[in-house]
């Protein structure tokens, strides 16, 4: 493991964001300086009937960030360069930089996850319906085996044109470890898992660590929290009886060269058997 370069402290401080499914409207929970994250931004898009006095709707531009937005839950209609898309749960929405964005809603409200970094190109908006995932043997998928056994769906990967962010949801099987076995590739990416869909009194714990001898972060995970992976391996578990599901955003170091789904570093004592993550390559 010595020859890994440290990039950032792995703290609580630096690397855990704690509910951040809490409140209405737009804000930021993940982002650089703030955070560990070095392009990587993570926030929530939250409306229901009572925001902003029944105008549910939240305008912005995105500046010279490309944008993922995805449906967590509830519904959405979202409105950027002459067009208008129907989110429902884990649909996904590409929309470029530089571009004009509005959210809006119904009276059922919606949750939105709100994905960006910075890119120096434009790529087309691009619309993912999550149907179409669960038809496609590339993008859904279940890797490992009872007790490492998940359903894994990417919703921002190879299927869509993009610079940096990448994106999926992945949902284990009760009292399973996830992201196993332990893989790292901060060389090209940087990561974060936003957890979702753990009504209480599931957890989880998360681990991140360079060395397997002294983590560097345990922290026990629920509804809304968000940890950040900057480098370092990344392996979690379920707590009995419940699943540990996520929402992971990717960012790539190099822009387009180094976007690439399923490209990682097993940890030594766990590579014989593959990452299980081939099906998406």
């Amino acid at each position: 493991m010595s020859e890994e370069i440290t990039l950032f402290d792995i703290t609580p401080a630096t690397c855990f964001v704690p509910g951040t499914h809490k409140g209405k409207g737009r804000r930021r929970a993940v982002a650089p300086g703030e955070t560990a994250a070095r392009y990587l931004h993570y926030g929530r898009i939250t409306l229901d009937k009572d925001f902003m006095a029944g105008a549910a709707a939240v305008n912005f531009h995105n500046e010279d960030h490309e944008t993922g937005l995805v449906c967590l839950n509830g519904s959405a209609e979202v409105s950027t360069g002459g067009e208008t898309f129907k989110l429902s749960r884990y649909d996904a929405l590409y929309v470029p930089r530089d571009s004009d964005i509005e959210v809006r809603t119904s009276g059922e409200g919606c949750d939105l996850a709100e994905i960006s970094a910075p890119v120096s190109n434009r790529y087309p908006v691009q619309f993912v319906a999550f149907r179409d995932v669960g038809q496609n043997p590339k993008l859904h998928f279940i890797a490992g085996t009872p007790p490492t056994e998940r359903d894994l769906n990417v919703l921002l990967g190879a299927n869509v044109e993009a610079g940096r962010i990448m994106a999926g949801v992945t949902f284990s099987s009760p009292g399973n470890w996830t992201s196993w076995p332990p893989h790292e590739h901060s060389r090209m990416l940087e990561e974060a898992y936003l957890f979702i869909d753990m009504p209480a009194p599931s957890f989880g714990v998360q681990f991140v660590y360079t060395n397997p001898d002294e983590p560097e972060l345990v922290q026990v995970v629920r509804e809304g929290d968000c940890v950040l992976m900057p480098q370092g391996y990344h392996p979690n578990v379920a707590a009995p009886g419940g699943r540990i599901n996520f929402l992971w955003m990717m960012a790539a170091i190099r822009e387009g060269e180094d976007r690439q789904f399923g490209v990682v570093r097993v940890q030594p004592e766990y590579s014989e058997g593959g990452s299980g993550l081939e099906a998406a390559r």
